[in-house]
């Protein structure tokens, strides 16, 4: 164990994050996302939810500052237009960590799973809420 470092987050999902850089890409997969043919590299984190993950995630992993949306979610493919329950959570959480909004971009789901080809890695979750899933684009910690 080591002090401040939320216990959710594993060994491998702290040397995956410690390791990405600037714009890298980490998407945080539902249980119904294709993520052992999608990823890159690929991180368990089975019996767990996204929204404790995102939340110790945001604890360490500074967002994007220089696009205007930092995170995305897949579209609902049934009801395009319309929001996912779990959304309203993700949003509270990225809303959380400098006390303002973070924009959250809508993407198609073929297009999402592109995006994730592309990501730094995938975190496969035990998520069972639907279109639970959120790719966070890294940003930079500036020196002070």
């Amino acid at each position: 164990m080591l002090k401040h470092i939320p216990p959710i987050l594993s060994p491998e999902l702290l040397y995956v994050m410690a390791q990405m850089g600037h714009g890298d890409e980490l998407v945080l997969a539902d249980a119904n996302f294709p993520s052992v043919a999608i990823a890159k590299r690929l991180v368990r984190a089975d019996g767990h939810a996204v929204p404790p993950l995102l939340k110790a995630i945001l604890e360490l992993l500074p967002l994007d500052s220089f696009v205007s949306m930092p995170a995305a979610v897949m579209r609902r493919v049934d009801e395009p237009d319309k929001s996912a329950p779990i959304w309203a959570e993700f949003q509270t959480l990225l809303d959380s960590v400098d006390g303002k909004h973070v924009g959250v971009e809508r993407v198609e789901r073929f297009a999402f799973y592109e995006r994730a080809k592309q990501a730094f890695a995938v975190v496969a979750t035990g998520e069972t809420a639907l279109y639970g899933n959120l790719i966070l684009k890294k940003g930079v910690i500036a020196p002070g």
